[in-house]
Formats: C-alpha cells, sequence, structure tokens
C-alpha cells in the first residue's frame, strides 16, 4: 500500500500491535493484471498470505485477529466484540467514507462543489455525533483496553481531521 491510506495504515498498525512480522510492498491502488490478481478491484491494502492473497482492510483485520491469536486486539466478551465491530462500522461507514468525498480537494488538491462541501460537514459532524455516543475515552476508544477500534479510530480521525482542517478551517 501507500502511507497516506487510512485503510492500509490500519492494518500496518494492527500488524504491530500484534507483533506480526511483515514485509511491506510499496503500491498505489492500479488496474494491472498483476494487482488484480491480488486485489479484484485493485484497491489497497492487501496481503499474501500461505493460502493466498486477502483483500479489504476489515477481512484482513478480521483475519490477522483468528490466525494470530496472540496480542487480541477484540475483546473475548461477544458482546464487546459486537461493540468493537459496531464503532468500526459507524466510523467507517458514518465519518470517514462521508469525509471521502472532500479528500478530492482537500488531499489531492483538485475541486469540490460547494453543495458538496456542505452535505458533507453536516453528515460527518452527525457521524462524529454517533461516534461520541460510543466512545469512553477511558483511556481507550471503548474503555480500559487497547482494541481494534482504536487501531481503526487513530487512522480514519487523522485523515478526516486533517481534510476537515483543509476545507472548512477546523477538525
Amino acid at each position: 500500500g501507500i502511507a497516506i491510506s487510512n485503510y492500509y495504515n490500519k492494518i500496518k498498525l494492527a500488524l504491530l500491535e500484534k507483533e506480526i512480522a511483515f514485509t511491506e510492498e510499496t503500491l498505489a491502488p492500479n488496474q494491472s493484471e498483476a494487482v488484480l490478481k491480488r486485489s479484484p478491484l485493485g484497491k489497497i491494502p492487501f496481503i499474501k498470505t500461505a493460502d493466498g492473497y486477502l483483500s479489504e482492510s476489515q477481512a484482513i483485520l478480521e483475519y490477522l485477529e483468528d490466525r494470530y491469536p496472540a496480542h487480541p486486539l477484540y475483546p473475548a466478551d461477544a458482546f464487546q466484540r459486537g461493540k468493537c465491530r459496531e464503532f468500526i462500522q459507524h466510523i467507517e461507514l458514518n465519518v470517514e467514507m462521508i469525509a471521502r468525498r472532500i479528500y478530492a480537494e482537500a488531499v489531492f488538491g483538485g475541486k469540490v462543489s460547494q453543495e458538496t462541501k456542505d452535505e458533507v460537514r453536516a453528515k460527518v459532524e452527525a457521524g462524529l455525533k454517533g461516534l461520541a455516543r460510543m466512545m469512553t475515552l477511558s483511556p481507550y476508544a471503548l474503555g480500559d483496553s487497547f482494541s481494534a477500534a482504536d487501531v481503526v479510530a487513530w487512522p480514519h480521525l487523522q485523515l478526516v481531521a486533517f481534510a476537515t482542517k483543509q476545507i472548512y478551517g477546523q477538525d
């Protein structure tokens, strides 16, 4: 992957936290046959395992959790695991994917319409309010233990904060 990708950084942080040895390959998303054989849509991140390639960051995160149970990133309790997954879904669908619509201007120097900026701002603010209702921050996102919620929140919220500062002048 590439370091600017919050989804790539989500997986890299999980690998580091779980103390899994890995080799990075710097690669931008693309549609070459070589990449499409490893990632069906040419997206990053993807990983090579002993059994083949795996793409999509959440699938990779959960694979790593199942394959390497040492240093777990999900709570042992089924309900708390569900809450962690709920948090991840919420931050990715209701905050990051919404904010992504302004990245063209905020990150890549393109242009986004004022209508899009206004719509994104309202939806990101609503998503962040919902996220705040879920978080405990005592001291980690969902309580007293570092978890996959923190692994996901860190790269996503950093990029969303950068983009909103660029477009709206505030984090």
